[in-house]
């Protein structure tokens, strides 16, 4: 996993408030992030390409706007990724959960017909039991997994305590353990 900042970070930040085309590195270094988290909470990739395009429309718009004083980029990032992601969810009017789809995609690509179908089986375990968890605990198991922060990071987006945060994910993914081993002995 990429470590959490990159490593002229700040300098880059700077220089692209000036010339926009300087942005271009702090993207590519962020994208594979964004777009897993967009995709972890969206269930189609068009949707996932659109918001994704937003999102970082929106940072090198509101670039002057973020103060390292006040958290680390990424952390920024991902609140406004966050908040692009809700306002879709919001006006779609229904509920969204994990999509493995371009996983599937991807595994299916490299693996043979058996493994596939395995693969997918396990995909599809997988999204029920993420079904059975509530909005939050799907969003920090996106911002956690997908995305690649830390608790503390997802602490400074979400509001909630970096100790709170731990014990939401424990819980969740306890409940996803239980729920899959469920899952497993019934079809036995």
């Amino acid at each position: 996993m990429k470590s959490s900042s990159l490593k002229n970070e700040n300098q880059l930040l700077l220089q692209a408030t000036i010339d926009p085309e300087a942005f271009a590195e702090i993207y590519d270094y962020y994208f594979t992030r964004v777009y897993n988290y967009v995709r972890s909470r969206v269930n189609r990739s068009s949707v996932a390409d659109d918001l994704t395009s937003q999102i970082f429309e929106r940072v090198l718009f509101k670039l002057d706007k973020f103060h390292p004083e006040r958290g680390s980029f990424g952390t920024w990032l991902f609140t406004i990724a966050h908040n692009i992601i809700t306002d879709y969810l919001r006006n779609q009017e229904q509920r969204h959960t994990v999509s493995l789809d371009a996983v599937r995609e991807l595994a299916c690509a490299r693996n043979g017909p058996e493994e596939a179908y395995i693969l997918q089986e396990s995909q599809q375990d997988l999204q029920a039991a993420l079904e059975l968890l509530n909005n939050r605990e799907r969003n920090l198991i996106g911002l956690k997994f997908w995305a690649g922060l830390n608790n503390r990071q997802i602490a400074q987006m979400t509001g909630l305590s970096e100790s709170n945060v731990g014990v939401i994910l424990y819980r969740a993914i306890c409940r996803l353990q239980f729920a899959l081993k469920k899952e497993a002995f019934e079809n036995e």
